[in-house]
């Protein structure tokens, strides 16, 4: 892949790469998790993740031809490295950042109920729009009652998501070299649709 910057070759390539993370929770789950630990080998990703060591050569294979992911093979056993990455959309002057910290969200709905039926019933995009509730609740700038009646979904349901986006923040704040990218709805709520 060219690494001239402004390639276009590059940008449609990391989005591609991107889009591929937020579709396979488990490759998201994967690369977060690198992120998470620095440098890791695959006997690290099988204890840790639990996942079978064919999977999980396959998975990190797929993640290095994304470019997320980097493969040092100077040392016998081979160690992983995440590379951070960030996208950020814009559509008519309505802007939203993708950053590590959705990937992880994703990554997690799988294992977490709440997630995996947000994403079933309502989609990527109201996920997005809860982690921007999520954010200030989880640093207690927003109550937990008006995050939730801004999701627009059954109360108790929108609680459970922000519980559940709780974590993924407390868990990525310090990891996500973007994570101030990421919109904070208590400075700019995302825009209601028509």
């Amino acid at each position: 892949m060219s690494k001239v910057a402004g390639d276009p070759e590059r940008a449609i390539n990391g989005l591609l790469s991107i889009a591929q993370l937020l579709e396979e929770p488990r490759l998201a789950r994967l690369y977060t998790f690198v992120l998470r630990e620095g440098d890791v080998t695959i006997d690290d990703i099988v204890a840790a993740v639990e996942i079978p060591r064919t999977t999980a050569y396959s998975d990190m294979g797929t993640l290095v031809d994304l470019g997320v992911m980097t493969r040092d093979e100077d040392q016998k056993t081979h160690t992983y490295s995440a590379v951070p990455i960030t996208l950020t959309a814009d559509l008519d002057g309505d802007e939203y950042t993708v950053t590590p910290t959705l990937i992880e969200a994703v990554g997690r709905s799988p294992h977490d109920q709440d997630l995996d039926l947000l994403l079933e019933r309502y989609g990527l995009g109201k996920l997005a729009a809860a982690l921007t509730y999520a954010i200030p609740y989880a640093n207690g700038e927003m109550s937990e009652r008006v995050a939730a009646r801004e999701l627009d979904l059954q109360q108790a349901f929108a609680i459970a998501v922000l519980h559940a986006l709780r974590d993924v923040v407390q868990d990525m704040e310090t990891v996500d070299p973007y994570f101030e990218d990421i919109r904070n709805a208590r400075d700019q709520p995302p825009s209601a649709e028509d």
